[in-house]
């Protein structure tokens, strides 16, 4: 089994891909690659530029990670409410390709903010729009208060109840 999981930010010290990588590695005997999305960086996207260019490779490259996926464990990361731009650029190019972006593919989709919400208007939104878009959203969970909630020395949830939450939904795929 392999899982592709990512956190939808750019920042190179993304809580949503420390959350991401842990939530993906505790899925038993399954092989975990985690992107980044700085690898996917395109022109913000219109359809001039699309009309220039044509469908861009990295939107295709993202497409083909996606495809090799048999579980995508995805955590949003939350920009005044909504997804971040980088996310949402990728998601406006590979759109443009086939609208089903995640390919039906089981997904955990997971946000994470240092905020006591945890990232729970972007998950809202997604938990709404992705699933018009191929996403097959399994499960939901949110981290709320990240800087309090995860050790990232040890690269896990420190709250002993939000680890067993997470836990019990892995198992439940």
């Amino acid at each position: 089994m392999k899982i592709i999981a990512f956190g939808a930010s750019p920042s190179k010290n993304s809580i949503n891909k420390k959350l991401a990588t842990y939530a993906a590695h505790l899925f038993e005997n399954a092989t975990v690659e985690v992107l980044d999305l700085n690898d996917f960086q395109m022109p913000i996207f219109s359809v001039d530029i699309e009309a220039e260019i044509g469908q861009h490779p990295l939107a295709k490259a993202f497409l083909s990670k996606i495809s090799e996926a048999d579980i995508l464990v995805i955590s949003l990361a939350e920009n005044n409410a909504n997804y971040a731009a980088a996310f949402k650029n990728i998601f406006d190019w590979c759109s443009r390709i086939g609208a089903k972006v995640f390919q039906d593919k089981p997904m955990l989709l997971m946000a994470t903010s240092p905020g006591a919400r945890g990232g729970l208007s972007v998950l809202e939104i997604a938990k709404n729009a992705l699933p018009r878009y191929g996403g097959n959203i399994k499960a939901t969970f949110s981290l709320p208060s990240f800087n309090e909630n995860f050790d990232v020395v040890n690269n896990t949830i420190s709250n002993p109840a939000l680890d067993k939450q997470l836990k019990d939904i892995v198992k439940g795929f």
